[in-house]
């Protein structure tokens, strides 16, 4: 009997000690280690002509302990976070009806700068159900009170739209994850029996409102299509001059949990990811707390959307309430929406500010835990439009089409630095800088490629360390730039 005791000892001795051995052998597969390596470095900076550069190649060595003057950027890829889904922009009636207007070369070229390889890689996209603001007119697929909207057809669509998303989906060098989301749900739905200037759905029409969006998706995966998924209203909160919808908290929960969730379900569109509230970060967290606090609809609910126009609510800076509910609501994902430059000039094509807007709102959006990243139109005419309510924007490339001119602005570059080096599944890893003239973030690549982007917008040119775990490179950023970093 004590011989067998002994001998149960030295096993469990020995299988510890195995485990122990296993359990490092993780641990140094698992560290990620630089020295030696190269670092390529691609600039966009105002007053020079670096758009999108490769501009140099630097390589990593034995790192140090930084100095309090040392101003650096320290990157760990082992700590991970947010999986990436992708960036991209909108193809609205407005982008189709332009693209359009373009000769056959020029629409090859704007397909090719977003969506090809040697452009900025697009891999997300969104449209709209029916009009939004950027259309010619308002319109929807149903005769004026057809409930059970058996005129429903997306015609419409045909002349414009549909093929310029067809050449968008030819070209993705991954297939795009295409998103959709509705205005304003038909005059006759609401109260006020107007798309335009807000009002509110009427609950008689909750279901016919339903099925609409089950209609609308099948309909478009008819074209060849998938839909990956949808959100519930475009800014739920704002009475627009525009097409426009409002609902409380306690409404989009309802009608989410009662009619949309278990209406896709019942169509065979149950793995439709659904996103939720799809406006600005200001009321974010009350948005959420509701319907992610009422498991029944939390249930349907994929995540969350937002947009970036609160700035007279106090600026740009609430990326604390992405963080809130990341935190309150770990399992649910942010995704960034929609975001423009607002109020067109003609003559601010090249205003650098307008490009530096997106990089520090997109650093600061994915270090909050945001999955994916989705501009407004992808492109929109010399008058900022078309538009039938008089709401003209930037995008990040125009089209002159008095004289057939693409014109690309700092926007496209600022994106492109994202966009056309990080890819869907990557996974973002710790990341910070030592001073607060620099904002930066990182991504791992599914093929191991790390991507750390870094922004300045100060006047002065920046010296910094880029310190990876035990390895470091010195790096020179200029004033008024961004660089990517893939190593």
């Amino acid at each position: 009997m004590m011989k067998n005791y002994w001998i149960l000892i030295i096993i469990v001795l020995l299988y510890s000690c195995t485990a122990k051995k296993e359990v490092k052998t993780t641990i140094e597969k698992t560290s990620y280690s630089t020295i030696g390596k190269k670092v390529n470095v691609y600039t966009t900076a105002e007053n020079t002509k670096e758009r999108l550069s490769f501009t140099h190649k630097l390589e990593f060595k034995e790192s140090k302990q930084p100095l309090e003057t040392d101003i650096a950027v320290f990157v760990k890829p082992e700590k991970q976070f947010q999986t990436f889904i992708g960036i991209g922009g909108a193809i609205t009636d407005a982008s189709a009806e332009v693209f359009a207007k373009l000769s056959k070369d020029k629409r090859n070229e704007l397909i090719n700068a977003y969506y090809g390889i040697d452009g900025i890689d697009y891999s997300l996209l969104r449209t709209t159900i029916h009009s939004c603001d950027f259309s010619s007119e308002s319109y929807t697929y149903v005769e004026d009170g057809d409930i059970e909207l058996k005129s429903f057809d997306i015609d419409h669509d045909r002349e414009f739209r549909i093929p310029m998303i067809k050449r968008a989906m030819e070209a993705a060098s991954e297939s795009l994850l295409f998103y959709v989301s509705p205005w304003s749900p038909p005059a006759f739905m609401k109260g006020k029996k107007d798309m335009l200037k807000g009002g509110k759905l009427l609950p008689e029409y909750y279901q016919s409102w339903a099925s609409y969006y089950a209609k609308f998706i099948k309909a478009y995966e008819a074209e060849g299509f998938p839909i990956w998924g949808l959100t519930i209203q475009n800014e739920p909160m704002a009475v627009q001059t525009w097409e426009s919808c409002v609902y409380t908290a306690e409404e989009e929960r309802d009608f989410l949990k009662n009619y949309l969730g278990p209406t896709l379900e019942k169509e065979g569109l149950g793995d439709k990811n659904i996103v939720v509230w799809d406006h600005n970060r200001d009321l974010i967290s009350h948005r959420a707390n509701t319907i992610f606090g009422d498991p029944e609809a939390a249930k349907y609910a994929w995540g969350i959307g937002f947009h970036w126009y609160e700035r007279w609510a106090g600026g740009e800076s609430m990326w604390d309430n992405l963080r809130n509910v990341k935190e309150s609501f770990p399992e649910k994902n942010l995704l960034f929406t929609e975001g423009c430059i607002e109020a067109f000039v003609e003559t601010d094509y090249q205003r650098w500010a307008n490009g530096e807007r997106y990089g520090k709102s997109m650093i600061n959006d994915f270090n909050c835990g945001t999955a994916g990243w989705t501009d407004w139109n992808i492109l929109l005419d010399h008058t900022g439009g078309p538009n039938h309510v008089g709401n003209y924007c930037f995008s990040p490339i125009h089209a002159d089409t008095r004289t057939n001119e693409l014109i690309y602005t700092p926007s496209y570059y600022y994106i492109g630095h994202f966009s056309k080096f990080i890819r869907p599944g990557a996974k973002r890893v710790s990341t910070t800088c030592s001073r607060s003239h620099l904002v930066s973030t990182s991504f791992i690549n599914k093929d191991e490629s790390v991507v750390t982007v870094v922004m300045n917008d100060t006047d002065e040119i920046i010296s910094y360390k880029l310190i990876v775990n035990e390895s470091e490179s010195l790096l020179e950023i200029p004033a008024h730039a961004i660089q990517t970093l893939v190593y």
